[in-house]
């Protein structure tokens, strides 16, 4: 396996964002592995390949507008990392809300991802970052 590095995580990082800022599904596709696990919630199922991920990200970003994604200096210890996010959109209801939360992923040899597990908080409104996030 190549040796997974920080700027490889900032760069996958880095896509995953844009695929969601502009709801592509099939851009969010091409970071994982075929038979990958997509764990959205500790407490949901995961979406397990290609299809079930496009499926989720299709009605989970599909509706959004406005979306705006920030990615933290990603933490990487072999071929696993974590990452913080800070998104704001506008919910299908006309509501801004605020999604900070922390993406723990495990990476291929191919530097695609074959699992993540999704952390999350959701705030009414539009909030900035706090001093210091995302570092």
């Amino acid at each position: 396996m190549r040796t997974l590095s920080v700027e490889m995580v900032r760069q996958w990082a880095s896509r995953y964002a844009r695929a969601w800022e502009e709801g592509d599904a099939a851009l969010v596709v091409e970071c994982f592995t075929s038979a990958a696990s997509y764990r959205s919630s500790p407490f949901r199922p995961p979406h397990v390949g290609h299809e079930a991920i496009r499926r989720y990200w299709q009605r989970a970003a599909g509706a959004q507008t406005g979306t705006r994604v920030l990615v933290g200096d990603p933490i990487v210890r072999g071929d696993r990392a974590c990452v913080e996010w800070w998104a704001t959109f506008r919910e299908a209801d006309g509501h801004q809300v605020t999604l900070p939360g922390a993406l723990i992923l495990t990476f291929a040899s191919d530097g695609r991802c074959c699992d993540l597990r999704e952390y999350w908080n959701l705030e009414p409104g539009d909030i900035e970052p706090f001093p210091g996030w995302g570092s």
